[in-house]
């Protein structure tokens, strides 16, 4: 840990509150109003409205949390709660309350935060409706996050002319989902000190261990290299069979594979020691990673412990290499989020003048796209963001990047109703921009890096992410790295993980191992010595 995430894990510790959590520092930041506030905001509301009770199957008493009415269009198969779907976003609208009983009605109607624009703004029509009420702290799901509470859903018609809100009651709570256990697949948690202390509440580290065929069902089995796989936005733990049967990612085979489990209430956590998040990196490296070598046929040697990941997951793990050296024995990090601020999905954040909505010339900046077309726009991202509260892919980097404002929330770094960027507050972020830090402490890094790094990515990224891996190429080859990053030509953020490159970096893993693992007798490739053995 630098001691740039040291003060920000004490600067975290010192400003939380110890009894309260993610909710509470929102809301209370947010000026979230009581139900009977919110109602009494309804005189100078304009358009059409909503308003939601809860039953006391969700909850006896009252609640401080984000509450959302979730449309879909009337007749659609799908349950509003389900999304919003970043690339197919339907209209939803979010208020936030404050001791907030059951059987209260609380109001949603203009003075709600909307997407993609205020309820008195949304087009005239029949909608399916649904109402969620957000109670888990611990995801950053919505309406599917277990522990949340969501109600039927309602056939409604919006019409600015009708002055009767439209009620909707909560009833139901989402279950917790079934772990995928099988004779291969198992979860592994452990309750963490570091976390707990930080969140003054119990925080539990979270693994699927896909074992290898051959480990199945041998009593002592010969300990093994562990390949540890961080998924991207939006994965977890239950995403383990996938990483077992998938040819598309499934790596490092003859390997124990232990899928980390990213999952949090401001997003994906990323393993970075953050004022907002706590010591994620800190407490899987000094907590998580022995209590799975004491517990699990592993080699307990830095070299037998690889890291793998995409997207926000290539983020981390090329972070967690980068930021524990001497922990790691190498990294494959795919289509990572972005690895240079010069280049955040086409922003220069240290730039003065720029903005998150507009380029140069003033057109609107897209941040996703499907081949080479723009299919999602920075500023609609941004709304969305806005109404999820927290736990949106956006707001998930400041939970990571930002210190805390006076308030507890973390820094902004654009203007949200303009788009400018606050280079100040991008200043902030330079700890966390892997080019920086690998080029500030290159002769610390260096020699403890070589043979470690590997970064591929498509050169038509869905996210616009390869930008950054060409300076990040560009940066390390002036520092004489020998750091393997690829730019694959017509792939994007999907498709570039593709059945021949899994293969290839499959054998890379074993080969890596095999450098330092004995070579079995009888062995006669590089393959074969990188399943058996122990460390020397």
């Amino acid at each position: 840990m630098t001691n740039f995430h040291r003060a920000a894990y004490c600067l975290g510790r010192n400003l939380r509150l110890a009894s309260t959590a993610i909710a509470v520092i929102l809301l209370a930041a947010a000026g979230s109003l009581s139900a009977a506030e919110v109602q009494g905001r309804a005189g100078d509301a304009k358009g059409p409205a909503f308003e939601v009770t809860y039953t006391r199957a969700v909850a006896e008493g009252p609640v401080s949390t984000r509450v959302y009415v979730m449309l879909e269009p009337a007749g659609s198969s799908a349950e509003p709660r389900l999304g919003p779907n970043w690339f197919r976003p339907q209209p939803f609208f979010a208020v936030d309350a404050r001791e907030w009983r059951p059987g209260q009605r609380l109001r949603v109607d203009s003075h709600a935060t909307g997407f993609p624009a205020p309820l008195d703004r949304i087009k005239p029509g029949k909608y399916a409706a649904q109402a969620v009420v957000r109670l888990n702290l611990d995801t950053h799901r919505i309406g599917d996050g277990e522990g949340n509470a969501y109600g039927p859903v309602v056939q409604v018609e919006i019409d600015p002319t009708k002055a009767e809100p439209i009620a909707l009651q909560v009833d139901r709570v989402v279950p917790p989902r079934r772990f995928p256990e099988s004779d291969r697949i198992r979860l592994v948690e452990l309750p963490s000190p570091k976390l707990s202390a930080f969140y003054g509440r119990p925080i539990k580290h979270r693994a699927a261990v896909i074992l290898p065929k051959d480990m199945v069902g041998v009593d002592r089995p010969t300990p093994r290299p562990a390949l540890y796989i961080i998924p991207g936005f939006g994965g977890d733990r239950f995403m383990a069979p996938m990483y077992a049967d998938n040819p598309r990612i499934r790596m490092g085979n003859d390997l124990v594979r232990i899928l980390l489990d990213p999952d949090c209430g401001t997003g994906h956590h990323v393993f970075a020691d953050s004022a907002t998040n706590g010591p994620r990196g800190a407490a899987l490296v000094e907590e998580f990673i022995p209590h799975l070598e004491k517990t699990l046929p592993l080699v307990a040697d830095p070299r037998a412990r690889l890291l793998t990941g995409h997207s926000s997951g290539g983020w981390s793990s090329l972070w967690l290499q980068v930021t524990y050296p001497d922990t790691f024995g190498g990294t494959w990090s795919t289509s990572p989020d972005p690895v240079d601020f010069r280049d955040f999905q086409r922003i220069d954040l240290y730039a003065q003048g720029e903005n998150m909505f507009r380029d140069r010339e003033g057109k609107r900046r897209p941040i996703a796209r499907m081949g080479r077309m723009p299919a999602l726009w920075y500023d609609d991202f941004s709304r969305m963001d806005d109404v999820s509260g927290w736990g949106g892919q956006l707001g998930s980097f400041e939970a990571v990047f930002s210190p805390r404002d006076a308030d507890g929330r973390p820094r902004k770094l654009w203007d949200r109703s303009t788009g400018a960027v606050d280079t100040a507050v991008a200043r902030t972020w330079e700890p966390y921009d892997i080019r920086l830090v690998l080029e500030r402490n290159w002769p610390t890094l260096g020699p403890k890096l070589k043979g470690k790094l590997r970064v591929i990515t498509g050169d038509v990224d869905t996210f616009y992410l390869e930008g950054a891996v060409k300076r990040l190429r560009e940066s390390l080859e002036r520092l004489g790295s020998d750091a393997v990053v690829e730019i694959i030509p017509n792939r994007d953020h999907s498709t570039v993980l593709e059945p021949s490159l899994v293969k290839r970096l499959d054998g890379e893993m074993n080969a890596k191992v095999a450098e330092w693992l004995p070579r079995p007798a009888g062995s006669p490739s590089g393959r074969e010595a990188g399943t058996a053995g122990t460390a020397r």
